[in-house]
């Protein structure tokens, strides 16, 4: 029988012993994510961005780099997080006593280019950062963000089709026409372990990926990274596009 969303510990999720496994040492592979989301993104808004951008982060876990690499853009960012465990870290990570250094590498590489430059991201990430507590699967289509992102959430947190597909149209119909996005998908998962408990995953790979997104982007562009961070997965997946005007059927 397949997990479904519902029957994972999402209440037990350690936040601390995740970003010690995954981030406290920057990983390359993240690295490279992040200078390819920082370029696209900057790519994206080189002729200028528009009035009141507002950002939005789903399933943000206990990552912070995905909402970093929107704060040049953003007046406000929204940080969505089930999991209560990761709740608490991101509202520890967003007061006014400013994110853990472990984040300050990921900075780093966004601040080699010159939008990212000019932003003091400690105080800038304090104001205009709030965090969420929501439930991807119950978003409610209304596409009010300018910008997104969704990193290891659609086929990490469940084992189920149907909740990977529906996860990704939440996601999508979320955002506005022409916002720019970054998604990032482990490839191949066959789960995940955090401190004492399991979690499940989706099998994804490149073309289950694109299938998942085309008809909801007007440009998409694939990566297919193979870069093994822990057993149990053939690597990493970033997608990274615009969404169009159409409207998702469910």
């Amino acid at each position: 029988m397949m997990d479904r969303n519902a029957d994972a510990p999402w209440a037990q999720f350690d936040p601390e012993v995740y970003v010690d496994l995954n981030y406290r040492t920057p990983l390359e592979v993240d690295l490279l994510i992040v200078r390819l989301m920082r370029d696209y993104f900057s790519g994206c808004f080189a002729r200028g961005v528009p009035d009141s951008m507002r950002g939005v982060d789903v399933g943000a876990g206990a990552n912070l780099y995905p909402g970093l690499a929107m704060l040049p853009w953003c007046e406000k960012i929204v940080l969505l997080e089930y999991a209560q465990p990761n709740v608490e870290y991101l509202e520890r990570q967003t007061s006014p006593k400013g994110y853990d250094e472990a984040w300050d590498a990921f900075w780093d590489e966004l601040g080699e280019a010159p939008a990212y430059a000019a932003v003091e991201p400690k105080a800038r990430f304090g104001e205009i950062v709030r965090v969420e507590r929501a439930n991807l699967l119950d978003l409610d289509g209304q596409r009010r963000w300018d910008i997104g992102t969704m990193f290891f959430v659609a086929d990490s947190m469940s084992e189920c089709p149907d909740e990977f597909l529906r996860g990704v149209r939440c996601f999508m119909d979320a955002l506005t026409e022409g916002a720019p996005f970054a998604a990032a998908f482990m490839k191949e998962s066959v789960g995940y372990q955090v401190g004492e408990h399991r979690y499940p995953a989706y099998r994804v790979n490149e073309d289950r990926v694109r299938e998942s997104l085309e008809a909801f982007t007007s440009e998409l562009e694939i990566h297919d990274l193979h870069h093994m961070v822990r057993t149990g997965h053939e690597g990493i997946i970033l997608a990274l596009g615009r969404r169009n005007s159409e409207i998702a059927v469910p």
